[in-house]
C-alpha cells in the first residue's frame, strides 16, 4: 500500500500541501497497521524511545518491541525527536534506546528531547517506570554518556528504575538482546494484556547483517583526485548481485575489514613472537598471525592496553597523565602514535601473546557513506573514500579500513559488507521541494546518491550543493559528473569553496553567508537542509552560518534564530550525516 500524495498540480499552498501530504501519510500508517495486527484493548502499553545517530539503537528499539509483543504489550517505539517532554510524564512504562555521539554528546535527533528534559521546568516522572540501554565505544573518554546521563536524569525527576541500565560496547548485539529478554518480563510484569496477534506478513530480513556480512565483490577502484593531490580520494564500485540486498539513498555501507600484513609482522616482531603461537580466539585456535590480522583491532590501543604499557614500563609521563585524568593532554600524547609505536617506544615492556591479545579489543566494520542510488545502481553500491596515509614517529601510519580497500582488496578478495539504514537521512518524499546539500571533501559522498535519485524519480524540486575542498585544479572530485548535472538542470545551483586557491581561505559556510538571501528564500520554500562530512569542525561552522543565515535575512532574533532551526530539526528538514 503506497502513502498517497497530492498530485504536483494540486491548487494549494505549500503549508496546506504539507498539511495534507501529512494527514495522508498518517492515515496511511494507520490503516497499515491495523492490517497487520490485532491489537488488545487491555494490552499493557510500554513507550520505547531511542536516540540515534547511524540507525544502531533504532534497530534495537525495534527488535525490543518485537519482544514486547510476545509479552502481550502493545509497544510504542519512536525517535526522540518526535517526542515533547510535556508527553514522557504520561508514559506509564518506558525504555530508553540511545546512542552516544562524538565525546560524550547526545545522537543528533536526541538533542532538543534532551535540551528539554534537562531544564528546570522538566516535568516529575513519578508514576514513571523505566529502564536504559546505552550504545557507546570504549575507545571514547566518555563512554556510553548519553545514557548514563538519560539514566539519571530520569531519576532525578522521579521515575523508578525498573531495570539497571545496560552499557554496550561497539559488539552491542548480544549484550542488547540479553537485556530485552530480561527488561521485557519486568515491564509485563502483573499486565492483564494478552499476547497481540500479527495476522500481516513479517517483515523479511536479509541473511546478510552484521553477525553474517555478505562477501562481495570489488569491481572498481578507481583515484578521483589527481596524482600530485595532498590527498587520495577513490571511487570504489562494489558488487551486491545475487544477495538479495538493497539500500536507499542516505544508507551506510560497513566494510569490515583485514588488518595490514606488514603492520601485523611489525607487531609480532616487536613482541619478540614467531606468530605461529596459537591462541584461543572465539572458542577457536588460530595463529597470532591470524588473530591479529582478521580478529582485532591493532591501531589504537585500549585503555587497558594502555594502562599495562605505563604499569609496567613505569614512564613518568605516560603514568602522569593516565593519573591525572586530562584528557586533552592525554590525546595529545596519543596523536600519531599506534599500538606498534607504543611497543617500539617501550621495549622493556614484555607481552606473552595470550596477554596481548586480551587486551586488545575486536576487529570492528567500518561505516561509509553511500554515494549511489539504490534504485539507479541495484546491483552495486558506490563508496567515495579518502585514504588515510601519514608519517608519525619515524615511520608510515596507514588507515585500517581505507587502505584495506585501496590496497589489499583484488578481484579474488572477499569484500564483507552490510548496511546500515539511516532513515532520516532521506530525500524529501515531496519532490516538488528544494533539497539544500553542503558536503565539502568526501561530504559528497551522500549528495551524489540523493542527485542519482531525484534523477531517477524525474523530481522537480531544486537541488543546490554546497561543494569543497583543498584545491580545484587536484581536488574537484567527480567534477565531470558535477558539471554535467549542472549542464542537464539536475543541478539547479553549485557553489564551490577551493579553500587554498586564494590567499584568503574560504570555506562552504563562506559560500553560505554569502549567498543567505537566496538559502533562507529556499527554506521558506519549505527546503530541506542535509550536511556531511566533519563533525567538530565543518559541521559546526556550518550550523553557525545557518543560525547567522536565518537571522539575517528572516529578520529574526538570535533566540528566534534557534527556534527556527530546531523546527527545521523536528520537521526532519535540517539533518546531518556527520562523523
Amino acid at each position: 500500500m503506497k502513502t498517497p500524495q497530492l498530485p504536483l498540480d494540486a491548487p494549494y499552498s505549500q503549508t496546506q500541501r504539507a498539511w495534507l501530504n501529512g494527514f495522508f501519510a498518517g492515515l496511511h500508517t494507520h490503516l497499515v497497521q491495523s492490517a497487520g495486527s490485532v491489537n488488545q484493548t487491555n494490552a499493557r502499553v510500554i513507550n520505547i524511545l531511542y536516540g540515534s545517530q547511524t540507525g544502531s539503537a533504532e534497530s534495537v528499539a525495534n527488535d525490543a518491541a518485537a519482544v514486547a509483543k510476545t509479552h502481550g504489550l502493545k509497544p510504542v517505539v519512536k525517535g526522540m525527536d518526535e517526542v515533547e517532554v510535556s508527553a514522557l510524564s504520561a508514559m506509564d512504562y518506558l525504555l530508553v534506546i540511545t546512542s552516544t555521539y562524538g565525546e560524550g554528546e547526545m545522537p543528533d535527533n536526541a538533542q532538543l528531547l534532551w535540551d528539554a528534559i534537562s531544564a528546570d521546568t522538566a516535568p516529575t516522572l513519578s508514576n514513571v517506570k523505566f529502564s536504559v540501554l546505552a550504545l557507546g565505544d570504549t575507545s571514547y573518554d566518555l563512554f556510553c554518556q548519553a545514557g548514563i546521563d538519560w539514566d539519571n536524569r530520569l531519576a532525578e525527576l522521579g521515575a523508578t528504575r525498573l531495570f539497571d541500565r545496560v552499557d554496550c560496547d561497539t559488539a552491542f548485539e548480544e549484550p542488547a538482546e540479553t537485556w530485552i529478554k530480561e527488561v521485557i518480563p519486568h515491564m509485563a510484569e502483573g499486565a492483564a494484556g494478552t499476547v497481540i496477534v500479527e495476522t500481516g506478513a513479517p517483515a523479511e530480513k536479509s541473511q546478510y547483517n552484521r553477525k553474517n556480512p555478505f562477501p562481495a565483490k570489488l569491481q572498481v577502484n578507481r583515484l578521483l583526485t589527481a596524482p600530485s593531490s595532498s590527498k587520495e580520494t577513490r571511487h570504489y564500485e562494489i558488487s551486491i548481485a545475487g544477495s538479495g540486498l538493497s539500500y536507499e539513498a542516505g544508507d551506510a555501507l560497513c566494510v569490515v575489514p583485514t588488518n595490514c600484513p606488514q603492520l601485523v609482522d611489525d607487531i609480532i616482531k616487536a613482541l619478540a613472537c614467531n606468530g605461529d603461537e596459537e591462541e584461543p580466539v572465539n572458542s577457536e585456535l588460530i595463529s597470532l598471525r591470524e588473530a591479529l590480522r582478521t580478529h582485532f583491532e591493532i591501531k589504537l590501543p585500549s585503555k587497558e592496553l594502555l594502562e599495562e604499557i605505563a604499569t609496567r614500563s613505569g614512564d613518568q609521563e605516560l603514568n602522569g597523565l593516565l593519573n591525572a585524568g586530562d584528557k586533552e593532554k592525554l590525546s595529545d600524547y596519543l596523536w600519531g602514535r599506534d599500538i606498534l609505536d607504543l611497543l617500539l617506544q617501550f621495549p622493556a615492556c614484555e607481552f606473552a601473546a595470550a596477554e596481548f591479545i586480551a587486551l586488545l579489543k575486536p576487529l570492528q566494520h567500518r561505516a561509509y557513506s553511500i554515494s549511489s542510488s539504490g534504485k539507479m545502481h541495484p546491483d552495486t553500491v558506490h563508496l567515495t573514500v579518502a585514504s588515510v596515509r601519514y608519517d608519525s614517529h619515524g615511520r608510515q601510519h596507514k588507515g585500517v579500513c581505507s587502505t584495506f580497500l585501496a590496497d589489499l582488496v583484488n578481484a579474488d578478495t572477499e569484500v564483507r559488507s552490510f548496511f546500515t539504514p539511516n532513515k532520516v537521512f532521506r530525500v524529501p518524499e515531496d519532490n516538488s521541494l528544494p533539497m539544500i546539500m553542503v558536503g565539502p571533501g568526501t561530504g559528497i559522498a551522500p549528495f551524489r546518491a540523493f542527485l542519482q535519485e531525484r534523477q531517477f524519480r524525474k523530481a522537480a524540486g531544486k537541488n543546490w550543493l554546497f561543494f569543497g575542498d583543498r584545491n580545484a585544479a587536484t581536488d574537484y572530485i567527480y567534477r565531470e559528473e558535477i558539471e554535467a548535472m549542472q549542464a542537464s538542470g539536475l543541478l539547479s545551483r553549485l557553489d564551490l569553496a577551493f579553500s587554498r586557491d586564494q590567499d584568503a581561505k574560504i570555506y562552504v559556510q563562506d559560500r553560505m553567508l554569502e549567498n543567505g538571501a537566496e538559502l533562507f528564500a529556499w527554506l521558506e520554500q519549505g527546503g530541506y537542509f542535509f550536511v556531511c562530512g566533519d563533525a567538530y569542525r565543518m559541521a559546526k561552522d556550518v550550523d553557525k552560518a545557518l543560525h547567522e543565515v536565518i537571522a539575517t535575512h528572516g529578520k529574526l532574533s538570535e533566540q528566534q534564530a534557534i527556534d527556527y532551526v530546531n523546527q527545521l530539526k523536528k520537521d526532519k528538514r535540517y539533518v546531518r550525516d556527520v562523523y
